[in-house]
């Protein structure tokens, strides 16, 4: 009979399967035919007698076929698995499936497998309570015997559902590349190739090799509107390849209704060197004739153009190309402090704001664009007409680049994207003189997203990282949302004056939380981040308690010639994240603390953390037995004294041994 404790741990089960979108079948009541026959048969006391796991579900996978997942539950963590101490494996006894949560799941699974025609099957075994658990899933497929394979822990069940369930199997399971992935990769190696030959054959600096490729591909686009012929690139002796790239690129600005016109003959200006640079425009043998222009347009075509207008993962495709420019240059983004935010960051932050279609949306960093891209995506994907979408586009993205060269290309991502440049002003957001009324043209922005230059605080006390942090806040609407990610320094506040910036923003602003990250999102700056949430407008009460979180082991990793990578829990650790901070899950202290904060604290989960884990009564006796063992080893060998007694020096060890009061185990029991 299920006790009250077991129940609730089946309600905490039921909750997280439905919250991933799963439909759950408890006590083995699928009402498909065949899997509920099978269970007739599925006694974990091998009688042959009907079998009731916690839950079983099955998940429609699109390329793999359909899976079984069959979960098993125990209320203590000590009852998660058994394993044979000789091999590691589970063992498949019937005390251990009865009294295991690992064991009992794989059991139903197998069975299931195995008698009917369901091919793979995902047992998870679970342990514990909402705070403290384990939760283990293993794969299992038809023909298997006794083998299967153990998977990496989970937090939620998200991976399981008919959404995600193939890139799991493929990523988890099968450890191959997803679909996403290679397209990166692809991506990457094609940026890597490009940068050689934009080198080799043009001769450019730095910053105008991202400049060509973004004005390639605004030429490109003119392509559909007959506009543009790539075959008109032909070393025209009357016309450079260069000039008719020029005369596209201004084409299509003007149909992106770019605008004022001051603004878009600034644009068009930064691609000045398409069709001045005389090296860009004279044929090479080396490329069968071809002038490097029109070379670099083929490429761009076949490419990354069609990755670009087709993918709607909100990847930022032309960000990661500049970023692999700079990598192979040593350009100057890092020492101008420039740092692009991976497309998870961005993702994670609209998610963190609990981004809305009717929000306005301001970054006042916004380098290549990449938080208006994510923040675009996520919010067409949620409007519910064709006007709101258009809205969207044309007036709820406001960013700001001081950069010339990076504002052009932020306008160029976003027109390729799919409009949301309007809005893009290259103007320095921090100068004074300028404030007023660039403050008055942003209009009445909700959310705020930004990743400010770094390191500018050993230059001036004004340009440091919370200087923009509160700077960002006084720009927003009452009660708007913000997320920065900075680094780790920015929050302990060691600097008087970054003290000052934390007092003033604690007195006129909301610290929601701080979210430390993976030491590897900026892979190769060496930039340990952390992710801070404001409400804007709304003092800090003393008694309000801010959320500071761990979330390093965030399921990236870095991989050989690509960079930052996700891996198979990627999705799972999001989700566990995004629940915990919405407050609909608790957690451990070693993932979430909350707390009051004052300017003087450290705004860091390291600063705050305690250990909330409660010994079990297993603990205590092995904690007791350790003590005992060391307590007769250290007397039995003559070193008494540490227990503050004597011990004989003339070899009557024994005589003390025997004399010594030692701890019994009749004390412990009393």
């Amino acid at each position: 009979m299920t006790n009250s404790n077991e129940a609730a741990t089946d309600q905490w089960v039921g909750d997280k399967l439905r919250d991933a979108g799963i439909e759950r079948h408890p006590q083995g009541i699928t009402g498909i035919k065949e899997i509920d026959e099978a269970l007739k048969t599925s006694s974990k006391r091998k009688t042959g007698k009907v079998g009731k796991p916690e839950f079983v579900i099955v998940t429609h996978s699109q390329k793999y076929g359909d899976f079984v997942i069959v979960i098993e539950d125990k209320l203590d963590t000590a009852k998660q698995q058994h394993l044979d101490q000789h091999t590691g494996l589970l063992l498949d006894d019937i005390a251990s499936i009865t009294d295991y949560a690992m064991n009992g799941a794989w059991w139903y699974a197998r069975h299931i497998v195995d008698n009917t025609s369901y091919k793979h099957a995902i047992a998870i075994g679970i342990s514990g309570d909402e705070k403290h658990h384990i939760i283990q899933p293993l794969h299992y497929q038809d023909g298997g015997g006794l083998d299967y394979k153990m998977l990496p822990e989970v937090e939620e069940f998200i991976s399981f559902n008919a959404d995600n369930i193939d890139e799991y199997y493929q990523s988890a399971i099968l450890e191959e590349k997803t679909d996403e992935q290679k397209t990166t990769q692809e991506v990457l190696k094609d940026a890597a190739e490009l940068h050689e030959y934009l080198r080799n054959y043009g001769t450019l600096g730095d910053r105008d090799k991202p400049l060509v490729i973004s004005g390639i591909l605004l030429a490109l686009r003119e392509i559909k509107h007959g506009g543009f012929d790539i075959n008109s690139l032909n070393h025209d002796p009357t016309k450079t390849d260069g000039e008719k790239i020029w005369d596209a690129i201004k084409n299509n600005l003007k149909r992106s209704n770019v605008r004022p016109e001051v603004k878009r003959d600034k644009i068009l200006s930064q691609f000045d060197i398409i069709k001045n640079s005389a090296k860009l425009n004279e044929p090479a043998e080396e490329l069968g004739g071809k002038t490097p222009l029109r070379y670099f347009t083929d490429q761009l075509n076949r490419r990354l153009y069609p990755t670009i207008t087709k993918s709607m993962n909100g990847e930022d495709y032309l960000g990661r190309f500049y970023g692999e420019f700079m990598s192979y240059s040593g350009g100057d983004g890092q020492t101008l402090g420039i740092i692009l935010t991976p497309k998870h960051i961005c993702d994670l932050f609209c998610e963190l704001l609990d981004l809305q279609p009717d929000d306005i949306v301001f970054d006042p960093c916004c380098g290549t664009g990449g938080f208006l891209i994510s923040a675009m995506r996520y919010m067409l994907a949620h409007a519910r007409t064709d006007a709101e979408m258009d809205h969207i586009r044309k007036h709820q993205l406001l960013g700001i680049e001081i950069q010339d060269y990076m504002f052009t290309i932020a306008t160029t991502n976003m027109i390729v994207r799919g409009d949301g440049k309007s809005n893009l002003k290259c103007e320095d957001f921090f100068n004074e003189a300028n404030s007023p009324n660039l403050l008055q043209q942003i209009d009445s922005p909700t959310v705020g997203m930004m990743n400010p230059p770094y390191s500018q605080g050993k230059k001036s006390q004004t340009l440091c990282e919370l200087s923009f942090v509160e700077r960002l806040l006084d720009s927003m609407t009452e009660d708007g949302r913000v997320a920065v990610i900075v680094p780790q320094s920015a929050m302990t506040g060691k600097t008087k004056y970054e003290k000052k910036y934390k007092a003033s923003i604690l007195k006129h602003h909301t610290l929601e939380g701080v979210i430390t990250c993976n030491t590897e999102t900026f892979y190769g700056v060496g930039t340990n981040p952390v992710i801070a949430v404001f409400t804007a407008h709304k003092p800090n009460s003393p008694e309000h308690k801010s959320k500071f979180i761990d979330f390093q082991d965030d399921g990236y990793s870095v991989h050989a010639h690509i960079g930052l990578e996700e891996g198979s829990s990627a999705k799972d650790k999001q989700s566990h994240l995004l629940r915990v901070w919405r407050g609909e899950e608790q957690s451990p202290s070693s993932f979430c603390v909350e707390s009051a904060v004052t300017a003087e604290d450290e705004w860091l989960h390291a600063y705050f953390y305690f250990n909330d884990e409660i010994p079990t009564e297993d603990d205590f006796t092995r904690a007791i037995a350790d003590y005992l063992t060391f307590q007769l080893d250290t007397v039995g060998h003559g070193r008494g004294y540490l227990f503050g007694f004597e011990n004989s020096l003339n070899g009557n060890s024994e005589d003390n041994f025997n004399s010594t009061s030692l701890i019994t185990g009749d004390e412990i029991n009393a």
